[in-house]
Order: structure tokens, then sequence, then C-alpha cells
């Protein structure tokens, strides 16, 4: 345990020294609070134009920028994890991390608790965003608290899937551009699915923001929590497997 946390402090403050968490953070912040305004103006003129007819501003707002802050993720997720690995194989250090009793396993698990940890961040940093509507209107809470809930599983996968293809490269801007070609066919998969059958269910199943839907609506289905979990497992997995593979080469 001791190890794991040690290489979750090296890498939260190799994040912090170089202008990777300052860039991404302010971008990711002002990003959800341009669209969270854009959201409040444009329903604030829709409710005056149309008085008679109640509006849950709070809930389309929200869902909204839920909505939002998932496709911004698509773009930072590759960010966060370009460099995990493969800043290590560029210096050559990841020959020392392989051969030294801290482990692959351990080694695997510090760097992605240290990028769960920055995703859970920018996640905080926009619920301060959101805090106004609370001050001033009554939203339901349930849903807010299931959209971030949902948002963190689905950023947890997507970093497992950037983890593991920071172990293949050495060139951080090759890991970025790959992560993030996977991580959008994995959005957009549900597009090329069958009309019908089987083959329709099986490729829905495996598009990552359909099961996203139902998070930022409030509904938590343990479906969705255990796609997520796994997918992250799988990554996981073959960011294990790949280090293994370059030890036995080593």
């Amino acid at each position: 345990m001791q190890n794991i946390l040690a290489i979750w402090q090296r890498e939260m403050k190799s994040y912090f020294v170089s202008p990777i968490a300052y860039v991404v953070l302010t971008v990711f912040l002002f990003i959800t609070g341009l669209f969270f305004f854009g959201y409040v103006a444009q329903l604030s003129s829709a409710q005056m134009g149309q008085i008679q007819q109640a509006i849950d501003v709070p809930g389309i707002i929200t869902r909204g920028l839920f909505n939002t802050i998932s496709v911004v993720l698509l773009f930072i997720v590759p960010m966060l994890t370009m460099g995990l690995f493969a800043e290590e194989k560029k210096r050559g250090t990841i020959e020392l991390l392989l051969t030294t009793p801290v482990g692959n396993l351990q080694t695997l698990i510090g760097k992605y608790l240290a990028s769960l940890a920055f995703l859970l961040l920018m996640l905080l940093g926009s619920a301060i965003t959101i805090f106004p509507l609370f001050v001033y209107s009554k939203p339901e809470l349930k849903p807010v608290l299931s959209g971030y809930l949902g948002l963190f599983l689905f950023g947890s996968a997507m970093l497992a899937v950037g983890l593991f293809i920071s172990t293949l490269t050495e060139n951080q801007i090759v890991a970025v551009i790959i992560t993030f070609g996977v991580s959008l066919v994995l959005w957009l998969v549900e597009i090329f699915a069958p009309t019908s059958g089987a083959a329709k269910s099986v490729v829905s199943y495996l598009s990552v923001i359909s099961h996203l839907e139902d998070f930022i609506k409030g509904v938590i289905d343990s479906t969705h929590v255990i796609f997520y979990v796994t997918f992250a497992f799988v990554g996981l997995f073959l960011a294990y497997r790949s280090l293994e593979s370059m030890r036995w080469k080593g």
C-alpha cells in the first residue's frame, strides 16, 4: 500500500509541476462555466416568453451541463493519461519501474488512482459552477448526484483506456491521438449498429455514452455501474499485460 501511495504522490506532483494540470483545469472550468451561463440565459429567455408554461429550469440546465461535460472529457482524458507511461518510456525510466520491488501492478494502480484523483478534482470544480442553482432555486438533488456519479464512472472507464494506450508508445502526441480516436469510436459505436437483431443490442451495449443517459436522468442502474467498472477493469488488465510483456522483452 505504501508503494501505491508513493506512486500516487509522484504522479500528482508531476501533474502540478507541469502546466498540464493548470491548463486542463482552467479550460475545463471555463467551458463548463460558459455552457452553464449559456443554458441559464437561453432558458431564462424561453421562460419569459412562455410565462403560462412551467419549465424545470434547474433540471434542464444540469442535464445539458452533464452532457456537455461528457463531451469535454473526451478531449481532456487523453491529456491526463498521455504521459503516465509514454513519458516513462521516453525518459528511459520505465525499466527502473519494472525492475524495482514496487512491481507492475502497484505502479499501474498508483498511476491510475492519480488520474482518478485529478478527474474527481475537475468534477468537484464543476460543482461550484452549478452551486448558484441551489442558491436561487430548488433543483432535485438526486439527479445531480447520480449525474456526477455517472460522469465519474464514465471518466474512470476512459482513463483506463488511455492508460493502456500510454503503455504502447513513448510518444505522448501519438498516445493522445489514439486515445481520443478510440474514445470517439466507443462514443459513436451505436451509430454503426445494425438496425435490428441481437447484433444491434450488443453493439449498442458497447456504447459508453448510452450507459450515461440514465445517470443524468437521476436513475442509478446497477447494469450501467457494472458496465463502467468492467470496462475500467478490462482497460487496466490490458495495461498490466502490456507492462508484463515489456518486462519479458527487457
